[in-house]
Parts: C-alpha cells; structure tokens; sequence
C-alpha cells in the first residue's frame, strides 16, 4: 500500500511561507482590508486617483491658461485645443451627441449649422456652463386631435411637403395663436427662447407626420446638463474651441 512520511518542509519554503503570513499582517495594518478600519497610511484608490488628477491638471495648466487668455475662435483650429477638447467631448458630451457630434434622437447636431440656442463662442460657453432645459407645452387637450392634425399639415406645408391644404390652412390660424410667439410667425425659431426652426427640414425629434404631431400634442422637455461644477474653467473655453469649430 501507500506508506505516509512525516517530512519536514525545506527550510527555505518554510521560511517564504512564515514571511508571506506577516507581509499580508503589515499590509492590513497600513493599507485597508479588514471592515471599516482605514489603515495606517490612510491610502484610499479615490485619493490616488484625485492625486493623479490633480499632477495632470498641474502638468498642463500652464498650456490651459495661455489657451483661456485667447479668444475662442482664435484657438478653435489651433491642433492642440482639438485634441484637448475632442477628449473632453469624449468624456463629457458624446454619450448623448455621439462621438462624431451629429447628434441623435432628442440630441441635437453639433457639428451643422443649426443652433436651436446660437452658435456663436458666448452662447455655446454660456449653454455648457449652465446646460439647457427646454419645454415645448403639450397642446394636444387645448387644440383637440384634429387640431393637432391641422397644425401638423401646415408644419408641412412650411418645410414646401406635401400636405392637405386645407388642413394646412386650419392649422395655420392654430399656429399662429399657440405656436408663433415662440417658433415665430414665419416657423423660422427664436434662439433666445431655445425654439427650433420649423422650415428646414432639421428635426430634433423626428420630421415624420407622425413624429411632428406627437410634438404638438404632447410637447417635448429637453434636458442638458450644466457642467460649471463638472469642468473648470479653462476646460470649458477650451471645449467651447472645440464644439465652435466642428463646424467653422
């Protein structure tokens, strides 16, 4: 059969063994690893992480704040500014405007020519510091379903497609009292208030008879975040260069 010895372990086994067992005792004594004790050292991964933050923003500085004594369209092409602000984008804003900045469903494009709030530097600084937050009234209980149809003909009919007439010219005495004191009396939008253009077939929420009238019957609420306790300072100079020149 099988007979068992009793062999002493060799000694320099023996010995790595005992050194593993009080290394991992000093490391729970001066790191965390046992409940709610911190550790002597009081190393967190959330403070070497903030430390690490801090020596790059430190690192770069310098580079930052000679970029936010200049102008925005002034550092817009710079190389540097683009690559700085395509990684803040990256980070910041391409979850909802995709990372191409065309924008998606509910999230508009940054990289056309339509701006529903202006597209010049202090707007665009202006919307990522304090973000947006728009309402479009739902209008569906006070015009009725046919109303809503109606309005959705002439809305049509204001983009030069096709639509019923006279739907489009009921629809036209709607527009004009609920519709035209924000979208303005020619469908062209007022950047002040954050209303869209209606004339050129530039849709945030779908162009489609049906998309257009569930806009008009239950109003849409657009949210965007502001970022001023997100991102510094000059963070946000330099990505307001690199929205601004997505498209200049």
């Amino acid at each position: 059969g099988i007979q068992e010895y009793d062999n002493p372990l060799p000694a320099w086994w023996f010995y790595m063994f005992v050194i593993t067992i009080v290394w991992g005792i000093g490391y729970l004594i001066m790191y965390p690893g046992m409940g709610n004790f911190p550790g002597l050292l009081g190393w967190t991964q959330v403070g070497q992480y903030e430390r690490q933050v801090d020596a790059a923003d430190e690192k770069f500085r310098a580079m930052r704040d000679r970029y936010l004594a200049l102008p925005v369209a002034e550092i817009a092409a710079d190389p540097a500014v683009r690559k700085m602000g395509m990684r803040m984008f990256g980070n910041n804003c391409a979850q909802c405007h995709g990372g191409d900045a065309k924008g998606a469903y509910g999230f508009p494009n940054l990289s056309d020519d339509d701006w529903i709030y202006g597209g010049d530097p202090a707007t665009i600084k202006a919307t990522i510091e304090n973000g947006r937050h728009a309402a479009m009234p739902a209008w569906g209980a006070v015009i009725g379903d046919q109303g809503v149809l109606d309005v959705t003909q002439y809305v049509l009919s204001l983009n030069g497609r096709a639509a019923d007439a006279r739907q489009a010219e009921a629809g036209k005495a709607h527009f004009a009292t609920y519709c035209a004191a924000c979208h303005g009396a020619d469908g062209t939008g007022n950047p002040t208030l954050g209303a869209p253009n209606l004339t050129n077939g530039i849709w945030l929420y779908g162009g489609s008879a049906e998309q257009i009238a569930h806009s008009v019957r239950a109003g849409r609420n657009g949210v965007m975040p502001a970022f001023k306790d997100t991102l510094t300072e000059d963070k946000i100079h330099i990505l307001t260069a690199y929205v601004y020149g997505l498209r200049n």
